[in-house]
């Protein structure tokens, strides 16, 4: 929580954009580990943090609505990203 409120007071923001920013980041850095640990041991794991992640982002974005459209826009972005990282494979076939 400090970290938040070093934040908003040097950019002179509303702490609740501020919350929703570092709850898109975490859900980002989710989606990452998942992809991350894919095909090791830890998948498992990596995948429930990622479905975790997108019901959280999920969840932000349906009460950012009330915060203003701005907001709103935003998390759907994060949660349209977190989806194509989670789905995409980007690995060479062969």
């Amino acid at each position: 929580m400090l970290l938040i409120a070093a934040a908003c007071s040097a950019t002179a923001c509303s702490p609740t954009l501020c919350l929703l920013g570092l709850v898109q980041l975490l859900g980002l850095a989710s989606a990452g580990v998942a992809r991350f640990v894919e095909d090791t041991r830890h998948e498992a794991w990596g995948q429930w943090l990622c479905l975790g992640g997108l019901g959280m982002i999920g969840t932000v974005s349906g009460a950012a609505i009330r915060i203003g459209p701005d907001a709103a826009a935003a998390c759907a972005v994060t949660l349209a990203l977190m989806t194509m990282i989670a789905i995409i494979d980007i690995r060479p076939r062969g």
